[in-house]
Parts: structure tokens; C-alpha cells; sequence
């Protein structure tokens, strides 16, 4: 079993940066490709960036590439997403998940979700 736990979200404006932060307890982290996903209202989860177990392989959707940079310290079993140049349509609910299958960024591959923070960005 393993816990996560999200934090990072708020309210700002278009062009300000958000950090969220992913905790994981429990089964050794190492052994997880981690990922971002986040929810609109009313749209189907999608997948923001993904990272390997070792940290060298990132997947990013394009939506947000050149502004979102995910990272990951395995010695303290968190995963990081730096949000720079944010957009109305960043405005989600965003989710921490953790995949036994490696990297990948279909939803449907990932054994454990966090809670979700609000990520909402005003005009």
C-alpha cells in the first residue's frame, strides 16, 4: 500500500507559478513511476507529466510543455511539480499517482491516487 499525499494548490493569477508537492508512505517509493494528472470540471482526467523510477525519463503533455517541470527526490519519496506561466486552462483539480508498471501516462496504469489539490488560476 502506498499514501499520497498532495499539497501546493491555491487561487493566482494567469502568469504566476504554483509548486505542488506529492508525499509518499509506505512501500519503497523507488519502485513507483510517479505521475500528475489533473480534472477539469466536466473533462476527462489527463495525464500532465509523468517520471520514471530513476528520475531520467519524463513524459509532459503538450498542453503544458516549456512551462511545467516534474521532478522527483527518491531519498525523501516526493515528487514535485514546478507550474511556471500559468493559464485559465490549468484550472483542475490535480492528483499525485504512483505506477508499479513504469512510466506511462494512461490513468487507467497507476495503482494509487492522492487526494487531489485545487490548482485555480484566475484572468
Amino acid at each position: 500500500q502506498v499514501q499520497l499525499i498532495e499539497s501546493g494548490g491555491g487561487l493566482v493569477q494567469a502568469g504566476d507559478s504554483l509548486r505542488l508537492s506529492c508525499a509518499a508512505s509506505g512501500r519503497t517509493f523507488i519502485s513507483y513511476a510517479m505521475g500528475w494528472f489533473r480534472q477539469a470540471p466536466g473533462k476527462e482526467r489527463e495525464a500532465v507529466a509523468t517520471i520514471r523510477r530513476d528520475g531520467m525519463t519524463v513524459y509532459y503533455a503538450d498542453s503544458v510543455k516549456g512551462r511545467f517541470t516534474i521532478s522527483r527526490d527518491n531519498a525523501k519519496s516526493t515528487v514535485n511539480l514546478q507550474m511556471n506561466n500559468l493559464k485559465v486552462e490549468d484550472t483542475a483539480v490535480y492528483y499525485c499517482a504512483a505506477s508499479i508498471r513504469g512510466i506511462t501516462s494512461y490513468s487507467r496504469d497507476y495503482d494509487y491516487w492522492g487526494q487531489g489539490t485545487q490548482v485555480t488560476v484566475s484572468s
